[in-house]
C-alpha cells in the first residue's frame, strides 16, 4: 500500500504553526512561484495563486494531498501586496488607517492520482484604528511588517492597530483553519492527517 502524505506547499511560519496547533501531520515543500496579481478581484487572485502553488508541488508528488494558500489584502478596490521596503510599508499602513479592509485567503487541495481538485476561499473584514505617525514609525522599526500582505501581522505586534474584525481570525493570519479542516473532513483526510 502506498503511503499518502499531506503536503503543505508553503514555507509560511504562520501557516505551519496553525496546522501544527490543529494536530496535523504534514510535510513542508514550498512552491516557489511568481504570484500573479494581474486582477483587481481579490478572490480570483487568491484562488489562482493558491492553485498554482499546489499544482507545482502536486506534479512532483501525484499520490499526495497537496494544499496551497494565498492571502490578499484589498482596500478601496485595490489589492495591497507585501511591502518591498519601509516607504511602501508606511504608505500601506496610512492607507489602512481608520478604514475597513478585506483579507481574502484562497486555498486549493489537489491529489492528482485521485483526481481531487478543491478550490475554496474565505473573506474577513478588518477595521484599523486611526494610526498616529509615531505609532506607524514605531511599528515600522520592528521587523514585522515587511513579509506580510498589507504590512501588518494581526497575530503579532500589529494587533494593536486592529479595532474590529468581522469573520475568521485565522484567515487574517493566512489560513482559515475552520474552513480548511471542514474540507479535510469531507475528504476523510482529517483522521489520517492526525495519526
Amino acid at each position: 500500500m502506498i503511503k499518502v502524505e499531506f503536503i503543505l506547499a508553503s514555507s509560511s511560519p504562520r501557516r505551519i504553526e496553525l496546522l501544527k496547533k490543529a494536530g496535523l501531520k504534514f510535510r513542508i515543500i514550498p512552491a516557489d512561484i511568481v504570484e500573479n496579481n494581474n486582477s483587481n478581484d481579490p478572490i480570483e487572485v487568491a484562488i489562482k495563486n493558491s492553485y498554482f502553488k499546489a499544482l507545482k508541488v502536486a506534479k512532483k508528488f501525484k499520490n499526495n494531498f497537496v494544499a496551497g494558500f494565498d492571502t490578499v489584502v484589498e482596500i478601496d478596490g485595490k489589492i495591497i501586496g507585501k511591502p518591498k521596503n519601509r516607504e511602501e510599508a508606511e504608505i500601506m499602513l496610512k492607507t489602512l488607517s481608520g478604514k475597513v479592509h478585506t483579507v481574502t485567503t484562497g486555498f486549493t487541495i489537489l491529489n492528482l492520482n485521485k483526481m481531487v481538485e478543491i478550490k475554496k476561499y474565505c473573506v474577513s473584514r478588518v477595521k484599523f484604528k486611526n494610526l498616529l505617525q509615531d505609532e506607524i514609525d514605531w511599528y515600522l522599526s520592528t521587523d514585522e511588517p515587511y513579509d506580510k500582505a498589507g504590512a501588518y501581522a494581526i497575530q503579532g505586534i500589529g494587533a494593536f492597530m486592529v479595532k474590529e474584525i468581522y469573520g475568521s481570525f485565522t484567515n487574517v493570519i493566512g489560513l482559515p483553519l475552520c474552513e480548511f479542516i471542514e474540507v479535510l473532513r469531507e475528504l476523510k483526510w482529517w483522521i489520517f492527517a492526525r495519526e
